[in-house]
């Protein structure tokens, strides 16, 4: 009998524990970089961090510039404008540091250094990876959030100017060199960041796990990442100085970006235009949407579901019902209409879904009707 033939890997080094951020301009030697572009947001500048690691780079004999012009959902003016910084510092490397924002900027920056190709050419809907060569910049990434996992991720998100779709560009030349995870950088996040972040942690590891496709090594990691939100977000969220629970999240947050290679479902599909569309944050717009996209799911995957709630919460009825009251105890809203999305907003959110490709590969098949009920359940 024939058997289809199924790739694994995950290969990026993960320097994980308190202080790990010191060892920064050691590492981008190792790898080969002399002249570092610090890619942040706002944000990692405003609670001192990318100064922190500008000096720390300067220090250890590696010159570097920051640019911090990364917005919250970016867009591709942020790529376009960190190219020219890049060049102008005469750049050998990146070093991205923060949320899924800056991290993914930073690595569509390096794709777009050397890649003269519109970057919706590179979308991953259109298998654009195929267009991305191995001679990308080396990236190091130093998450400042326990969320995105994007600093092991071999994809960065932007909202493209041809069609305001958040898309996703996906290819194995962007994973960094080297992550480096230090949980005393995300001791300045307040809790309702620290608890939508972990939602999105947790959103990648329940959605890798459900995703269609065979792979043994992804469900496990999604499932230990499970286990680290069901033990460790609401003490994160409660307890911010707590370096084990934040520690914890950081591993999950890695870990379900390394599980997502498998694929990820229909609660993305739904998140992504509530960024690009309604500025939600994307860990946010997961949590709300996550309860409906299981319920929706449960015929089809039933076993799977009994055994993500077994991991949250053995007591809870349904693996919905599970969900919702760990979305409860940290603290975010029970609906979308919280964050200002209406029915009027449906009838394109929903064709923006549609259109996203996360959808695919959702255990349960999802038309364009399929995603407006989910909103409207998530309303």
């Amino acid at each position: 009998m024939s058997q289809s033939l199924v790739t694994w890997a995950f290969p990026t080094t993960i320097v994980f524990g308190a202080g790990a951020v010191s060892g920064v301009a050691d590492h981008v030697k190792r790898i080969g970089g002399s002249r570092a572009l610090v890619v942040c947001d706002a944000g990692v500048v405003k609670v001192g961090i990318a100064e922190r690691v500008r000096a720390l780079l300067e220090a250890g004999g590696v010159a570097a510039a920051v640019f911090d012009k990364v917005d919250p959902n970016p867009v591709e003016t942020n790529v376009v404008d960190g190219v020219a910084a890049y060049r102008a510092h005469g750049a050998t490397c990146i070093v991205a540091v923060g949320g899924g924002s800056p991290l993914d900027t930073g690595k569509l920056i390096a794709l777009k250094v050397t890649h003269e190709r519109p970057l919706a050419d590179y979308d991953d809907a259109v298998d654009g990876g195929r267009f991305v060569s191995p001679n990308v910049p080396p990236i190091v990434t130093i998450p400042t959030t326990a969320g995105t996992g994007s600093e092991v991720g071999r994809s960065g998100v932007v909202t493209l100017e041809a069609t305001g779709r958040k898309t996703v560009i996906f290819s194995p030349h962007l994973l960094a060199k080297v992550a480096l995870l230090d949980p005393e950088l995300t001791r300045s996040m307040p809790a309702r960041v620290t608890a939508a972040t972990g939602f999105d942690a947790l959103t990648h590891c329940l959605e890798a796990f459900c995703s269609l496709g065979d792979h043994p090594m992804a469900d496990a990691i999604a499932l230990g990442g499970l286990e680290l939100c069901a033990a460790n977000l609401a003490r994160a969220v409660e307890h911010g100085d707590d370096l084990a629970a934040r520690g914890a999240m950081m591993k999950a947050a890695m870990m379900g970006a390394v599980a997502f290679q498998k694929g990820l479902g229909a609660c993305h599909s739904l998140a992504h235009p509530l960024s690009s569309e309604k500025g939600l944050h994307h860990g946010l717009a997961n949590a709300l949407c996550l309860p409906a996209v299981v319920e929706f799911n449960e015929a089809a995957i039933h076993a799977k579901l009994e055994r993500v709630r077994a991991v949250l919460d053995a007591n809870a009825k349904t693996c919905t019902d599970a969900v919702r009251a760990l979305r409860k105890r940290v603290g975010l809203p029970d609906g979308l209409r919280h964050e200002g999305v209406t029915d009027a907003d449906i009838p394109k959110l929903s064709q923006k879904a549609f259109e996203d490709a996360c959808h695919q590969s959702n255990p349960r098949r999802a038309s364009r009707d399929d995603l407006a009920t989910l909103y409207r359940a998530s309303l």
